[in-house]
């Protein structure tokens, strides 16, 4: 069987809290495995033994059914909950395992066991901080608002490139006020950064994608328009690069880039030093 011909592994994800963790952590690992294709669950809030048990049954089923041992990314702090769920023959991967030994260790104190830190309300500064950059984001969305003088980071390109989820992930995750603006038809065909950009150059960080995914995301928002025809997304695209170029504006194809890439990459660029919510 060559590897991309191999069968399909379901893996959970289990935590005591959102399963955040859990979730990215595990598909960073799992993206390590191109040849594996994995069918992903998250299980959330398995925080007493019931939950546990319940999230062991849901498991044992599937290993049942589809003769595979599954995988499961576990960051449940209770070592008993995480026993009932190894129940299910599942192979267990403990994230934290490894971590919390070696701190303790070093600390020279045990861990507390509480479950549901990780994602809690701690500091609520840190949470108005988050609020405002996302409402931020949203009033600069699409060029709505030009006035970009408290904007950490204004990303630059056509339409559908991928600016807005950007710019929303940086708020959300970071705090980072994000804003974005669209090339328009008239600022391509002037071929140069439109007025309104200049007093924020320094700020500017352009996306850009190849023309075919373009045209197919396009296609889905307006299909059979002018809008998602190939031949206008590569003439938009090579405009866009032009003026990106011309300007020393900093770019980014985002065709094969998550968003969670995509935003450290622009944060690293520019010095933007935030750390994750």
């Amino acid at each position: 069987m060559a590897p991309n011909d191999k069968a399909r592994r379901t893996v959970f994800f289990v935590s005591d809290s959102t399963g955040i963790t859990a979730e990215t952590i595990g598909n960073s690992i799992l993206a390590q495995f191109e040849g594996v294709p994995f069918d992903g669950h998250r299980i959330a809030f398995v925080d007493t033994p019931d939950k546990a048990r319940e999230a062991a049954l849901r498991i044992k089923t599937v290993y049942a059914r589809e003769g595979e041992r599954p995988i499961v990314i576990n960051t449940v702090v209770d070592s008993q909950l995480g026993e009932i769920i190894a129940e299910s023959g599942a192979l267990m991967i403990d994230v934290l395992a490894p971590f919390i030994g070696t701190l303790e260790l070093e600390l020279g104190t045990r861990r507390s066991g509480a479950v549901n830190r990780a994602h809690g309300l701690v500091d609520f500064g840190e949470y108005e901080a988050r609020i405002n950059a996302t409402n931020y984001a949203l009033a600069h969305d699409d060029g709505v608002d030009v006035d970009y003088s408290q904007a950490d980071v204004v990303l630059v390109g056509v339409s559908r490139v991928g600016k807005t989820p950007t710019c929303l992930y940086m708020a959300l995750h970071y705090g980072v006020s994000a804003a974005n603006y669209p090339l328009t038809e008239e600022d391509l065909e002037h071929d140069r950064l439109p007025r309104r950009l200049q007093p924020c150059r320094d700020r500017l960080y352009g996306l850009t994608i190849d023309p075919i995914r373009l045209a197919q995301v396009r296609e889905a928002r307006r299909p059979g328009s002018t809008y998602a025809k190939l031949e206008r997304c590569k003439r938009e695209l090579a405009l866009a690069d032009m003026i990106f170029r011309r300007e020393n504006i900093p770019s980014l194809n985002t065709t094969h880039t998550s968003i969670e890439e995509i935003g450290s990459k622009i944060m690293a660029h520019l010095g933007i030093e935030k750390h994750m919510f």
